[in-house]
């Protein structure tokens, strides 16, 4: 378990694939909807997270569902190269809250300058702050196979600073809208 200013990571053996689960949670100083807003698909989301390198929406199934393309950048001084994957998302209010979640699909179309990565079930999930009503608490479940030859090491370090990058992103876009 790690933990950076008011964000806090964990991980452990996933049951989907041959590596982890990362759980992500923090307080963001915006609305439940605002979040949320911002974390799905989209080009808001291109504006603030810096680890996207580019977004598109392949299929559109209806208002809070649809088939995404993204890349992201390299990372740890390329020793991670830039990765592409192809997602089904879906956003959904759950329990006074909203969850947004993604499965990778397979997806015939791959360009050859990019692996293709894989995000077996991961999600979002937002609620407002029970001890304060001007936050949200965040928590993501990510469980990413970046594939290629990298050291499980690597991948640790990466996941756990590209989460913490991602509030951060986060919480600053807010701030700004």
């Amino acid at each position: 378990m790690d933990h950076f200013d008011d964000v806090t990571i964990w991980r452990k053996p996933s049951e989907e694939f041959n590596g982890y689960l990362f759980k992500a949670q923090g307080a963001i100083d915006d609305s439940v909807n605002s979040v949320i807003d911002h974390i799905r698909p989209g080009p808001c989301r291109l504006d603030w997270d810096s680890l996207m390198t580019s977004m598109d929406i392949l299929e559109h199934f209806e208002e809070n569902c649809c088939v995404i393309r993204y890349t992201t950048a390299g990372q740890l001084w390329n020793i991670i190269s830039p990765r592409e994957f192809v997602d089904f998302s879906y956003t959904v209010g759950y329990e006074e809250g909203l969850l947004s979640c993604g499965l990778s699909v397979d997806w015939s179309e791959k360009r050859p300058e990019f692996i293709r990565g894989y995000n077996h079930p991961c999600g979002w999930f937002c609620v407002r702050h029970k001890d304060n009503p001007h936050q949200s608490l965040l928590t993501g479940y990510i469980q990413t196979d970046l594939r290629g030859m990298i050291p499980q090491s690597a991948v640790d370090t990466a996941m756990a600073s590209t989460l913490v990058n991602f509030y951060g992103d986060l919480q600053k876009a807010l701030q700004k809208a």
